[in-house]
């Protein structure tokens, strides 16, 4: 007897955009760090702009309002960064925390840098300053049997309430 399709009592949820990331079909041509600040406003997940840093959402967020610090310069480890881009980083990592606070709610952070890729960085070239908000609960079984993250809300959605939240001077442009 085939059982494809008959009900088993269990519910999907399906996240095909994640299929690509998984595999490591279709990775962009370039650094997707260096390219994101130059991309037309609809195409890309830039929340706020800085002189020497942007904001930007996770592509493949952990949790919603997932975002990243990174310096416009292509530069791989935080000790190569200048004594200017450590305080963007450091205000736009703290502006990114208010912002998500006032918008999402969140209960707390988690906020990091993996230096190198046997550190984790899965982008090890471009340096990143994960900020990522957590919950109560979000770190249910999910991700741990079911290998799958339950979001919520659209990337381009999050991207829009964020930057409409950020202060004035570092939103993107319209």
């Amino acid at each position: 007897m085939d059982a494809a399709g008959e009900p088993d009592g269990l519910e999907r949820l399906w996240t095909p955009h994640r299929m690509s990331y998984i595999t490591g079909e279709n990775p962009p041509e370039g650094c997707p760090f260096c390219l994101a600040p130059s991309l037309p406003e609809p195409e890309t997940l830039v929340v706020a702009r800085g002189e020497l840093v942007f904001a930007v959402l996770n592509l493949y967020p952990y949790n919603p309002g997932h975002l990243m610090v990174c310096p416009y310069r292509h530069v791989a480890d935080y000790t190569d960064l200048t004594e200017a881009e450590t305080a963007e980083v450091a205000a736009f990592t703290r502006t990114a925390m208010r912002v998500i606070r006032s918008v999402s709610r969140p209960h707390g952070f988690n906020l990091g840098m993996n230096q190198g890729s046997v550190a984790g960085a899965g982008i090890a070239e471009h340096l990143h300053q994960h900020v990522v908000p957590r919950w109560g609960g979000d770190a249910n079984f999910m991700p741990v049997i079911g290998r799958t993250k339950v979001l919520p809300q659209i990337l381009t959605d999050t991207r829009l309430m964020l930057s409409e939240a950020w202060p004035a001077a570092a939103r993107p442009a319209p």
